[in-house]
């Protein structure tokens, strides 16, 4: 009786037929980052960790003002480096 392949051995097979897709979002052209939007080419993430409350306070205000927690957070770092004597660059 002939021995079954591994499912390694399928997986790697069919692998070797069918490409991986590029993940969403992939710029194909310029100097890009694959799974990167360009919103945020060249962007560096910065993160706390806080109370939820806190969270769900931004974001209530956030949805209260019209805008984005990211714009608000822009305005506080802006505010805080102007309270520093610094450059507003958020």
């Amino acid at each position: 009786m002939p021995k079954n392949p591994s499912l390694a051995e399928a997986l790697r097979q069919v692998k070797a037929k069918d490409p991986e897709p590029e993940p969403a979002g992939t710029i194909t052209s310029g100097i890009s980052t694959p799974g990167v939007p360009p919103s945020r080419q060249g962007k560096k993430a910065i993160t706390g960790h806080f109370d939820p409350a806190v969270s769900q306070q931004l974001k209530r205000l956030a949805l209260d003002r019209q805008t984005t927690v990211q714009a608000l957070l822009a305005e506080a770092l802006n505010d805080l480096f102007e309270k520093h004597h610094c450059k507003p660059i958020a």
